[in-house]
């Protein structure tokens, strides 16, 4: 079957037109509500709205149940856990980063993006948003209701979209997993450049330490030799050069986490709420379609018998108006399976539409360890001529060693 042309189906989009819709910040506010009070609030700010409001978690989790209840066909995100009893600082900045992910996505997306209910959400500073979203979505039915194409849907779908939706559907889940251990990768790679500036921060207290220790040096120790207050003098001022490398590697550590492990959970948001949009489909529409032509072959049978039966013909005309009204729900129920095929299929290449991250991802990743090596190496070339005191004799002459770099190895 040839799909009609000018079809509403295909999304004619890039990623960086998806990405320039909006950008919105979700920022803590620790200073009007602590961290450790009741709850936290949040600063969410919207370029494309020119807004900043004022949101708590609860504000989310109403706006998610908006959206669900607005677009059952459409990927919509799952929201980080409500918090828990004792939650700390590194849970509340995860759930940060996660509502922030969150709500980009949901900006992007294409139909959401024009909905009234995500332009409340961040735009509307009133004092109960919660109720105004509720209101809002109350007032009208969802996509299929309001949708002029919702019933001729099945005319836009190809003829095999079963068949092309399990294939997209497998692939997706390849890509979900792959993506998910690189995710696991990169956290593992911050983390270790996270401990390494603590271990080079460390390693320069202790030189430093070692620099300004007071013991009295006997002089039966030294003969008279001056090496240890040289010594002590050169490794004193190392720990500011030590804390600078520390500084380095933390910034770096920074920067893989924000351009590279945040925009691999952004991927992986977006690809676990097409594996959620794929099941809410088998177990909500195509359940709910299969069961009414279940009840339905149940009614005609009942029917037949009736007829054979020679029943009163009121119950038999009670038993044909429920079969007619059987038939309509059933009617509505196949259209409201090929609407949900419809915007799997937009759903699906929307999910394409961001696989050009991988190339922003992995460009990051490149940029930050190049940079982060760069400037590494930068200080360790700049302290090494620091490191020339340590290697001179007792009196200052050349030591036996050769170089710093050389170790131990005398000549």
């Amino acid at each position: 079957m040839q799909m009609p042309p000018g079809n509403p189906l295909l999304l004619s989009l890039t990623l960086q037109e998806l990405l320039a819709r909006d950008a919105v910040q979700v920022e803590l506010i620790p200073e009007k509500k602590g961290l450790f009070l009741k709850h936290v609030e949040y600063e969410v700010s919207s370029q494309r709205f020119k807004s900043c409001v004022y949101r708590r978690y609860n504000d989310f989790v109403v706006f998610h149940e908006m959206l669900l209840q607005k677009f059952p066909y459409r990927m919509v995100p799952a929201l980080p856990p409500k918090r828990m009893l004792g939650a700390d600082r590194e849970f509340i900045e995860a759930r940060r980063r996660a509502l922030k992910r969150f709500i980009n996505l949901v900006a992007r997306h294409p139909p959401f993006s024009e909905d009234v209910v995500l332009k409340l959400f961040l735009s509307f500073s009133g004092p109960d948003v919660q109720n105004k979203l509720k209101e809002c979505a109350q007032c009208v039915g969802d996509e299929f209701m309001n949708c002029k194409l919702a019933a001729r849907a099945k005319d836009f779908l190809p003829a095999d979209i079963q068949t092309q939706f399990a294939i997209s559907r497998e692939l997706i889940r390849n890509i979900y997993n792959s993506f998910h251990k690189l995710r696991d990768r990169a956290e593992r790679m911050v983390s270790r450049t996270i401990d390494n500036a603590a271990d080079l921060l460390i390693f320069g207290k202790e030189l430093s330490a070692l620099g300004s220790d007071t013991t009295p040096l006997p002089s039966w120790a030294t003969l008279n030799s001056s090496t240890w207050g040289s010594l002590k003098q050169a490794l004193k001022g190392l720990s500011v050069e030590f804390a600078l490398l520390a500084d380095k590697a933390a910034q770096q550590g920074k920067q893989e986490e924000n351009d590279v492990v945040e925009k691999l959970n952004l991927f992986l948001d977006l690809l676990q709420s097409y594996k959620d949009l794929c099941e809410r489909h088998e177990k909500g529409v195509l359940h709910k379609h299969q069961r009414a032509l279940h009840k339905y072959s149940l009614m005609k049978r009942q029917l037949m018998s009736a007829a054979v039966q020679s029943r009163e013909p009121e119950s038999v005309e009670q038993l044909e108006s429920r079969i007619v009204e059987q038939e309509n729900v059933i009617q509505t129920m196949e259209l409201r399976n090929y609407f949900s095929l419809y915007c799997l299929h937009q759903e699906t290449q929307l999910v394409h539409v961001y696989l050009p991250l991988t190339s922003h991802i992995l460009g990051a990743f490149v940029s930050s360890q190049i940079q982060g090596h760069k400037e590494m190496s930068k200080v360790w070339n700049d302290l090494q001529p620091k490191l020339q005191c340590l290697f001179a004799g007792p009196h200052g002459a050349p030591s036996p060693l050769r170089s710093p770099q050389d170790g131990l190895s005398p000549h």
